[in-house]
């Protein structure tokens, strides 16, 4: 091929790239016409939602500031650890929050129906009543009764009366993660 022809085909092949990135440019540009924020284009928040949520379960009785109907009743801390330190402090809390509990040996860290833990440090294992125990939902599995319970797994505690406790014969105490109601015993 001549020099002058392949040239010609550079020119021409670049030209004709120009042309088709400048038709496919402009269409993205038209596709995208809605602002977010408008009319068209409504921004809402979760707590509009919720609201509204409410509002329609209500019956439109009740416009409430968010607050969902859901939440556990009961008190929310760590308790006292002072005084007697006989017996083990009992501590009970209901939160949708999550809480870091300390879980001594000989303690019980009983969930209430609902609750969710995650042992971040320590040798737990579950205490459970009956042949079903608890949901290792990280794993997808049921814990009995004895079984380690595994760090860094989300657990689901579906009934009252079970839970996890230290490791028999381990002398460190248990740090776990708690969202939901609880007491230790």
């Amino acid at each position: 091929m001549k020099p002058y022809m392949k040239v010609s085909l550079a020119a021409l092949a670049i030209g004709v790239g120009v042309w088709v990135g400048s038709v496919y440019s402009n269409t993205a540009i038209g596709a995208g016409t809605i602002q977010p924020g408008t009319a068209d284009d409504p921004v809402v928040t979760k707590s509009y939602v919720d609201q509204q949520i409410q509002k329609a379960l209500n019956g439109g009785a009740n416009a409430g500031t968010g607050s969902s109907a859901g939440n556990n009743s009961g008190s929310t801390g760590t308790g006292s650890t002072g005084g007697d330190t006989s017996l083990p402090p009992v501590v009970s809390g209901a939160s949708d929050a999550v809480e870091i509990v300390t879980v001594k040996p000989g303690q019980q860290l009983i969930g209430a129906s609902g609750a969710e833990f995650i042992v971040r440090s320590g040798k737990a294992v579950i205490v459970s009543e009956g042949t079903n125990g608890v949901a290792d939902l990280t794993d997808g599995v049921d814990l009995t009764n004895g079984q380690a319970a595994p760090t860094n797994h989300l657990l689901s505690f579906p009934r009252d009366g079970r839970g996890i406790t230290v490791l028999d014969g381990n002398k460190y105490s248990l740090t776990v993660m708690v969202r939901g109601g609880y007491s230790i015993k």
